[in-house]
């Protein structure tokens, strides 16, 4: 049986299921709340910046996911 922990909060995931309760974003897991609160965290900058590009969208969601991790949470 695999067990993981998010990157962020360090709680263990019950039956990890990709793309359902965790994760796997900028080599990091992640559970499904703290990637809610990631999303929620870059929606306002997200919206700001036009057109969409992965040139600035990469490093945002990278500073983001690492700057919560240092906290152990996602801080608007």
């Amino acid at each position: 049986m695999k067990s993981l922990h998010c990157d962020v909060c360090k709680k263990q995931i019950q039956q990890p299921i990709s793309n359902r309760n965790y994760f796997h974003k900028a080599h990091r897991e992640m559970c499904e709340p703290c990637n809610d609160a990631m999303e929620a965290h870059i929606k306002s900058t997200i919206r700001t910046k036009q057109p969409f590009s992965y040139e600035w969208y990469t490093p945002l969601v990278q500073s983001s996911i690492e700057k919560a991790i240092q906290r152990g949470k996602f801080v608007k």
